[in-house]
């Protein structure tokens, strides 16, 4: 609920602070008064278009502030979380500052934000209704959501825009996997080539490294087989190195007694480097052997390798790329050849979840026709004292075509009014004249008291044109929608004035330089204001009695 407003600088007012009570609270004053400066005040507060204006004359700027009290709101926390705003749930306060150029900043728990996020939150907060600013009626997009609050459709409409999202999904693959299977199955013929042409040639990862490498060893062979028989020449032949070295260690083992620990260890050098040669030897003879064996020619591996390169090329990737490419074609085939079953399977599931959503659908919409009756039945019970017994309240419940069908649903849904008997219901903003509407509107929400996420109603002159007994029933109703939300009235009616469980009075004050000021009225400045209202500008003993009446039987209520 508005727990305050505080106003600098709007129009008529130099500085202001109010503190609001829950339940119906009364705003009355004479004409010209300042009422409306008010109402300015909390719109630009909430998101209200700015307008330089409203910025007092003389000022730089115009502030306005309003706090509020928010216990919980699931809502309101996910539009906070979702723009970086901080709340726990409690205090919500809103600013906006005006320029004299009519630009305009904000603030959210003094955090800068956008208009558009202020305005967001602010009719999340506070609803306004005046006679042509019904906009909760004379908007039809509102009417479903008021209807299914109403009917207290949430779990319903929750699982519903679930299954709404798995048809959508399960339509999606369908028609993805259709339209690939017709692009796969206009291009067979190449991709059948193209996986065949991969089958044959059988690529491997890795095996150009390993081509390049065979390559360049064939490359050198004549080269490298020279080598190899020199050196085996110059370790077997009779001056080599194997022989010498056999020589050598001969020579020193006649003498090995005369050698000492020394000797020995020179012989087992000279036997392992004997032994070290030998199997060198035996590696070269194994090696060049390698090399004279026939194999994979020279020819062989480079024709390997320009084909390999050409099919990396047609289908522009690396040659370690192609066993993947050949997967894919081979996969592209496979779907080819099980399109049939694997089309089958998703059209089955795309006609489950389309039956499970229409079936969810189909039993809300019963339940909205049931719950739009009850609630025609009682709006109307509501329009008898409110003068419009006559009028007809019709909630409209229409299937749509498929075209239309969403999350929440298969029904256009829409507030329809007669005024006339015999007459056909229609929009209201098309049949209804402002105090109609006011009155429909009023009826309305009194019926659904608790549905709505705005705790802070604000009525602007909505008893306007009726008096008497229709008065009397538009303060009842008001006073009775004020026990579930904080109302903030503008009224003329000193009947709506009595009903309020809170009251203050407009005025303007000074000569020189007029400005608006508000104050609480207490018991006896309620009747004086009442009996104003009632007789005028001269306030009479009568008018005073029946002021005094008209607040004991508020009292007594």
């Amino acid at each position: 609920m508005l727990q305050s407003l505080h106003i600098q600088n709007v129009v008529l007012i130099e500085n202001l602070s109010i503190d609001f009570q829950s339940g119906l609270c009364a705003l009355t004053g004479e004409t010209g008064a300042g009422k409306s400066i008010l109402l300015d005040s909390l719109g630009l507060a909430t998101g209200a278009r700015s307008e330089a204006r409203l910025v007092r004359k003389g000022a730089e700027q115009a502030i306005v502030t309003a706090s509020f009290y928010v216990a919980e709101s699931k809502i309101l926390d996910d539009i906070f979380t979702d723009n970086g705003l901080s709340w726990n749930a409690g205090d919500i306060l809103l600013k906006r500052q005006v320029g004299h150029d009519g630009r305009s900043r904000a603030w959210i728990n003094d955090q800068p934000v956008s208009i558009g996020l202020l305005k967001e939150i602010g009719d999340m907060l506070v609803e306004y209704h005046g006679q042509f600013e019904t906009h909760g009626l004379l908007n039809p997009k509102t009417h479903a959501g008021l209807l299914d609050d109403y009917a207290e459709l949430s779990d319903k409409l929750d699982k519903l825009s679930e299954l709404w999202r798995h048809w959508r999904e399960a339509g999606k693959n369908l028609a993805d996997a259709r339209a690939k299977a017709e692009a796969a199955k206009a291009e067979e013929d190449y991709i059948r080539a193209c996986w065949e042409e991969l089958d044959k040639l059988a690529p491997q990862s890795g095996e150009e490294e390993h081509l390049d490498e065979q390559r360049q060893k064939l490359k050198n062979k004549a080269s490298i087989l020279e080598a190899l028989d020199s050196a085996l020449k110059a370790i077997v032949s009779e001056e080599g190195a194997e022989t010498t070295s056999v020589h050598a260690a001969r020579t020193l083992e006649r003498l090995s007694d005369k050698l000492g620990e020394k000797g020995d260890t020179i012989l087992a050098q000279l036997d392992q480097a004997v032994s070290s040669i030998r199997e060198a030897a035996g590696q070269i003879e194994d090696l060049a052997a390698e090399l004279s064996e026939p194999g994979t020619s020279l020819e062989e591996i480079e024709d390997r390798l320009y084909a390999l390169r050409a099919l990396a090329r047609k289908h522009d990737c690396l040659i370690d790329d192609l066993p993947q490419k050949q997967e894919e074609f081979f996969n592209a085939l496979d779907m080819i050849d099980n399109q049939d079953g694997m089309l089958s399977k998703l059209e089955s599931l795309e006609k489950e979840t389309r039956a499970a959503y229409e079936s969810l659908a189909d039993e809300i919409s019963v339940l909205r026709k049931q719950k739009g009756q009850k609630l025609d039945d009682l709006v109307m019970q509501e329009l008898v004292p409110l003068k419009l017994e006559r009028a007809v309240f019709k909630t409209s419940v229409e299937s749509l075509e498929e075209s239309g069908w969403g999350p929440m649903g298969k029904d256009a849904i829409r507030f329809l009014v007669a005024t006339n008997p015999g007459s056909e219901p229609g929009p209201l903003n098309k049949i209804a004249s402002g105090g109609e509407m006011a009155r429909f509107m009023l009826a309305l929400k009194v019926i659904l008291a608790e549905v709505g996420t705005a705790s802070t109603l604000v009525f602007d002159e909505v008893d306007t044109g009726i008096g008497g007994a229709t008065a009397d029933a538009v303060g009842q109703r008001l006073s009775r929608l004020g026990q579930y939300k904080q109302l903030l009235v503008v009224t003329h009616s000193p009947q709506v004035a009595a009903a309020a469980s809170h009251h203050w009075k407009v005025s303007k004050q000074g000569d020189a330089e007029i400005k608006t000021d508000i104050s609480v009225l207490e018991h006896g400045e309620r009747r004086e204001e009442i009996a104003r209202m009632l007789a005028g500008a001269e306030i009479t003993e009568e008018a005073r009695a029946a002021a005094v009446k008209l607040l004991e039987r508020r009292e007594a209520a």
